[in-house]
Order: C-alpha cells, then structure tokens, then sequence
C-alpha cells in the first residue's frame, strides 16, 4: 500500500460529512495532484439521535459516506464502531489503539482531522487520539498533521484561548469548492437551510471569507499542528 513516489494522505473524521466539510476541497486537490487519499471515520454520527431506526440510519450514512469518497476520488473509507457523540465513554487508549493500526497501514505523510476546540465531544477526542497516534517516533511517515474547522461545531464552543480557531494555512480550492459542494449533496439530510451554518451556503461563504482573506477566491483554512522538514 505504502509507495514512496506517491504521498499518502490521511483524513480522521469522527464522522461521515466531517471530512467534506472541513477539507474536501483539498481531498480533491491531493488527487489531482496524484495523492492517494484515505478517510477513516470513528462513529457514525447518526445513532445517537433519538428516534431513529440505529441500523438502517447507519447503513445509510455509510453509503452516503462511500459515494462522497469516490467523487471526491479518494479511496474507499474505512469504519470504526465507537458509540457516535458517546466517545468519552470509552477507554482513550482503545481509541488511540484503533487509529495507530489504520496508521501503522497506510504510512501516511499528511495527516488531518479536527481542531482540539470543537464542541462535539467526538471531534475533541478524535483529535487528541490523533495527536497520540501519530506521536513523533523513530520511523514514522508522518511529516505534516492539519486541523480543520467544521462548520456546527468549530464556531460553537464556549470562547476560550483553546477553543478558537486560528488558522495559519490556507488552501486554494478555488477550483475545487464546486466538487466540494457537490459532495455534500451526498449528505443531504444531514444539511441545513441557511442561515443555518450547516448549510451549502454557509459553506460556501466560508470558503470564500477564508480565500479572500489570503487573495484567493476560495480556500480551507487549517491549523498548523505539526510539521516536520
């Protein structure tokens, strides 16, 4: 699986639509590029909901998930089963044990999933298991890990010097936000009419805020976790 002509590229998501709408653009971007990129999902982001049929939201949300990927042009994605929005009720190390394996398979050079500031509590421990996982050892393919911000989620928490968003890498997708908005049509039923902040004009707005704060017509915007020359 591991080329060294070819970066490998790995997305954690705590859940399925996490990943377009934080960097969906990019994905499209290290494909183009000739990147293989790989999704992995922790929870499924439906079945805490009450009054929902657990099996067949999930298996729908599943299926949402695998035609985003294959538009996106990344590789099918992977599944893990923790409970969805009831994360901190699992032993951290079986979270950490569980993405190390993903990694220890893929190789991947970049990796990226959530700022540490989300509201959801899936998101929060998404990436601190993410930051445990693919800690600096001797050996390790990982050069460059990115958080990014999910509109619902990012913008919501308490202020704080820790729960803000400061981004200082940013992304041209501006020939990319049209697959990216494309994708989330996918995850209809997961979107919100504006002004709703999930919703595909906030996302748009978003992308272009972000793009024309840098001279670009539209971008992702990340922050920096760790980068390694």
């Amino acid at each position: 699986m591991y080329n060294e002509k070819i970066n490998n590229i790995l997305v954690v998501a705590s859940h399925p639509d996490d990943e377009v709408l934080g960097c969906g653009g990019t994905i499209v971007r290290h494909v183009d590029g000739g990147d293989k990129v790989f999704i992995l999902f922790l929870a499924d982001g439906v079945t805490s909901r009450a009054n929902k049929n657990d099996e067949e939201a999930r298996l729908m949300r599943i299926k949402a998930a695998n035609s985003a990927s294959t538009y996106l042009g990344a590789e099918l994605p992977r599944f893990l089963k923790f409970p969805d929005n009831k994360m901190d009720t699992i032993p951290f190390l079986d979270v950490v044990q569980e993405v190390e394996k993903v990694i220890s398979e893929i190789r991947p050079k970049i990796v990226y999933t959530h700022h540490i500031g989300d509201l959801n509590i899936d998101h929060q421990i998404t990436h601190k298991a993410v930051m445990t996982a693919a800690r600096p050892q001797p050996n390790s393919t990982i050069r460059e890990i990115y958080s990014f911000e999910v509109l619902s989620s990012t913008g919501w928490s308490t202020p704080s010097a820790e729960s803000f968003f400061i981004p200082n890498k940013f992304v041209d997708i501006s020939t990319t936000l049209d697959r990216k908005l494309s994708a989330l049509e996918f995850y209809d039923g997961e979107m919100r009419k504006f002004p709703h902040s999930r919703s595909v004009k906030s996302v748009s707005i978003l992308a272009h805020h972000r793009g024309s704060s840098m001279g670009m017509s539209a971008a992702e915007a990340f922050k920096v976790e760790r980068i390694l020359d």
